[in-house]
């Protein structure tokens, strides 16, 4: 194996150089880890998939590859597929609701739309939904628009089954995903509003913005105190929200490709909250508390197509 180093994101992986196993594992690093990410959730789970990939790529003989690229992503999705389905078993027994890992993104992120909307936090709860061999049809086909034929060696499938998997997923996601794509102007109008409310201690002033059947998950873990049940309706919401009181500070963020509040206490970062937006109301509100899951906030992860 190649000597490691570190990358801009803090990870570590294979350094760059004149190895051609090595440059092109590189070259393609950020789209693997977002297709990754996008299957499990997790980037700390992700950064494992790749170091697997690494391990089973640096001894491929480049010579019988034809496609380096679509290669990779063969070896990745399988390797996701297995940790996937390893981690539907650890959620089983997951304290009070899970949600994604949330990631400190670069504007770059924001401004490629559909990146931003396969791997917001609302995005990424529906694809919870889905089967794992729906959710990488559903990932490498409509995020990444690989071929029937690819994604077929990629999850060991015949071309026509792929195509039903997908159109199955598609439907499926289709359902549940929010209905209509909000501008980034908008949803930082929602979000300065939400931030207002927050800081002043006053979330009735919220009323007009969220949904009355809007939807509140805190994820702690079971390591720090969060709501175990989702949290439904306006009047319930803007309770817990009353909780939070005036003790911490509130700063804007990008995460997952979308503007969402980071909240500090005691000059530790507490809480990032994401919103899910359905016709202009706030319709979904994602708390991530779990200590564990907020280690990568303080620099950005990057991610492309």
């Amino acid at each position: 194996m190649t000597e490691q180093s570190a990358h801009t994101d803090g990870t570590t992986g294979p350094s760059s150089g004149t190895d051609p196993a090595t440059e092109t594992f590189v070259a393609h690093r950020n789209l693997l880890f977002t297709v990754v990410y996008e299957m499990l959730g997790s980037a700390a789970d992700a950064e494992d998939v790749l170091q697997e990939t690494w391990l089973r790529w640096a001894g491929v003989d480049l010579g019988t590859v034809r496609d380096r690229r679509a290669y990779l992503v063969r070896i990745t999705t399988r390797q996701a597929l297995t940790r996937l389905r390893t981690l539907r078993r650890r959620k089983e027994s997951y304290v009070g609701p899970w949600l994604p890992e949330p990631l400190l993104t670069a504007p770059d992120v924001a401004e490629d739309v559909e990146l931003a909307d396969s791997v917001s936090m609302a995005m990424l709860l529906v694809l919870e939904t889905l089967a794992p061999t729906e959710r990488a049809v559903f990932v490498l086909r409509e995020v990444f628009d690989l071929g029937y034929d690819e994604i077929a060696e990629a999850v060991d499938k015949t071309p026509a089954a792929v195509r039903q998997i997908a159109h199955r997923a598609r439907a499926h996601v289709a359902a549940r995903r929010p209905r209509e794509t909000v501008s980034p102007d908008r949803a930082r109008d929602a979000l300065a509003a939400f931030r207002r409310a927050v800081e002043t201690g006053d979330p009735r002033g919220l009323l007009d913005l969220i949904a009355p059947d809007v939807v509140l998950l805190t994820d702690g873990g079971g390591i720090v105190r969060a709501a175990l049940r989702p949290v439904v309706g306006a009047a319930e919401v803007i309770r817990v929200l009353e909780r939070i009181g005036t003790s911490v500070s509130v700063r804007p963020a990008q995460i997952n490709g979308h503007p969402a509040l980071l909240l500090h206490r005691g000059g530790e970062l507490d809480t990032v909250i994401a919103l899910r937006l359905d016709a202009g109301l706030v319709t979904g509100l994602y708390a991530v508390r779990n200590p564990e899951k907020l280690s990568r906030i303080g620099r950005e992860t990057a991610m492309s197509r």
